[in-house]
């Protein structure tokens, strides 16, 4: 025999769901702009580029430190609304974090702000198989 739910864990069930649909909905929105303002690149593309862009580390500084793309520098997302003008916008902007979702709301603040040429590595420093540097200290 089925039991009554309260108002209560209804109010509760139906505010669960919205929480889920809304996070949902956030990602997918994260994707189809990202998909506007910025094309992703697998290593191999990545480093075919690399020569010509800026590379641009948007983790914080001490993963930074602890190991970064050979070439790159370190913009953490953290402070990149205030330091995103030391990038040029007549270069094309490689970003990488450990996935792709930092690079991703760096990359929409860029285009925000007038940069057209945005690339994001695909599987982020994470899993990069190319050179690497890291700090002395």
């Amino acid at each position: 025999m089925l039991v009554a739910a309260s108002v209560g864990e209804i109010i509760f069930d139906v505010v669960g769901l919205l929480i889920v649909f809304g996070w949902i909905g956030w990602r997918v929105y994260l994707v189809i702009k990202r998909r506007q303002v910025s094309t992703l690149l697998t290593q191999e593309e990545f480093q075919a580029g690399m020569r010509k862009a800026q590379i641009i580390d948007v983790r914080e500084k001490k993963d930074f430190d602890s190991g970064h793309i050979l070439g790159a520098r370190s913009v953490p997302y953290s402070t990149f609304s205030q330091r995103y003008k030391e990038i040029r916008d007549d270069l094309p902007v490689y970003l990488y974090d450990e996935g792709k979702a930092l690079s991703t709301r760096a990359a929409l603040r860029l285009a925000r702000n007038g940069y057209k040429q945005i690339f994001i590595l695909t599987d982020g420093y994470g899993h990069w198989e190319g050179k690497t540097k890291a700090s002395k200290y």
